[in-house]
């Protein structure tokens, strides 16, 4: 049986709660999802593999904790998605389809997906008392170093920053609607982890280092608490090469139409020169067009995403970023030169690019913004909801 047709036959259709453990009602939330790709099964079992661990100590938990399978009816077949990616479906059109309580009736097996998991999330969302994480755990078609990915708010960076692991600004603004971007807005402190190649045994043991270190992190379990920290730590630190933070600068988006098909051999993080020939389509050579390091190059049928180009951050940028923000900076924006407030959108700002020339979208990464769209002499971005403070945690 090839990677392509293998099943992951480890959940019923529709059964998206795998563990739930209840310590504390106002102790801190964590959510792990595995398979939001069906082909994607590594996380899933690794969540079954923790889930009897987590019982016998059980009543060491200091908050809540919810194991969710994602795309069950894709996980039952193995393949990425049935009718449409589950992790693009969660725009606000498609939320406001999908809610429990909206009775308009699922067009798509992924639709049936979506509101399956709204009404866990609802539930866990409306009744947290504190601080609620989310990680999303992925794997790639290519081999390569497992890695995270963060939507970059300071709370997000926090976290990420807990973990032994290089991660990835800024693949928010190249994808959209993604589950962690749905969550990171109704306030959730998300992290995204690639652990490594689909079918890879590494890939599931990657995964569950990443379940005990998010307990760790989060503060639901101290390292004392648990025999598993520093031995998952000694893993993941030895995997993953050790800490850098990539900024995602480009995306090859494709459709089936394109025929596009990568060149074989690259790996996740490997080097690549601008005009390199990277992949072939219906229209011929696929060139880098930047030179940088390439992520995520597509080796499987299914995908919307080709290849991304990245490049190294030097932490210098980020502690700049991060007293901008604390300062308040980013509340003023509308007061600097060619920048104008969209009144019909909330956080949503126009820059027009004849004025505001030196490096605008550098400059608004560092406040806390995201590019929205980028037109022939207008950057359109909006501020990152929840940046600095938490809606789960009141005086």
């Amino acid at each position: 049986m090839t990677p392509e047709t293998r099943k992951a036959e480890l959940v019923q259709e529709g059964i998206h709660l795998l563990g739930k453990f209840d310590g504390s009602p106002d102790g801190k939330t964590l959510i792990v999802i595995g398979g939001i790709h069906g082909n994607e099964s590594a996380g899933v079992k690794a969540i079954l593999r923790v889930i009897p661990k987590l019982r016998m100590i059980s009543e060491r938990l200091k908050g809540n904790i919810f194991l969710l399978a994602g795309n069950t009816r894709a996980l039952s077949q193995g393949i990425r998605f049935i009718d449409s990616d589950l992790n693009r479906h969660w725009s606000e059109v498609h939320v406001k389809r999908n809610q429990p309580a909206f009775f308009c009736p699922p067009l798509l097996a992924e639709d049936h997906e979506q509101r399956e998991l709204l009404e866990i999330l609802n539930s866990i969302i409306s009744t947290s008392r504190a601080e609620v994480y989310a990680l999303d755990l992925h794997s790639t078609s290519a081999e390569g170093v497992p890695f995270g990915t963060v939507g970059d708010t300071l709370r997000n960076r926090y976290f990420a920053q807990s973990f032994p692991i290089t991660f990835l600004l800024g693949i928010e603004e190249q994808l959209e609607g993604t589950i962690l971007e749905y969550l990171n807005n109704l306030g959730a402190v998300t992290l995204g982890f690639e652990g490594g190649q689909h079918f890879s045994e590494k890939t599931i043991d990657t995964h569950e280092a990443m379940i005990w270190l998010a307990l760790v992190n989060s503060g639901i379990l101290t390292k004392e608490e648990t025999a598993e920290y520093d031995k998952q730590h000694r893993l993941l630190k030895q995997v993953t090469g050790g800490k850098r933070i990539v900024e995602i600068r480009y995306r090859h988006a494709i459709t089936a139409a394109d025929k596009f098909e990568m060149c074989e051999g690259f790996d996740n993080f490997q080097p690549v020169s601008r005009g390199q020939v990277l992949a072939h389509d219906k229209n011929g050579e696929v060139k880098a067009e930047e030179s940088g390091m390439i992520l995520m190059p597509l080796y499987q049928k299914l995908g919307e995403d080709g290849f991304f180009l990245g490049r190294e951050v030097a932490p210098f940028w980020l502690r700049v970023s991060e007293l901008l923000r604390k300062i308040h900076l980013p509340d003023f924006v509308e007061w600097l030169p060619g920048v104008r407030k969209d009144e019909s959108a909330e956080g949503v700002y126009h820059v027009n690019t004849k004025i505001a020339r030196l490096f605008p979208l550098q400059v608004f990464h560092l406040l806390g913004f995201r590019k929205l769209r980028k037109l022939d002499n207008e950057l359109i971005v909006s501020r990152r909801l929840h940046d600095t403070e938490s809606p789960f945690v009141r005086a």
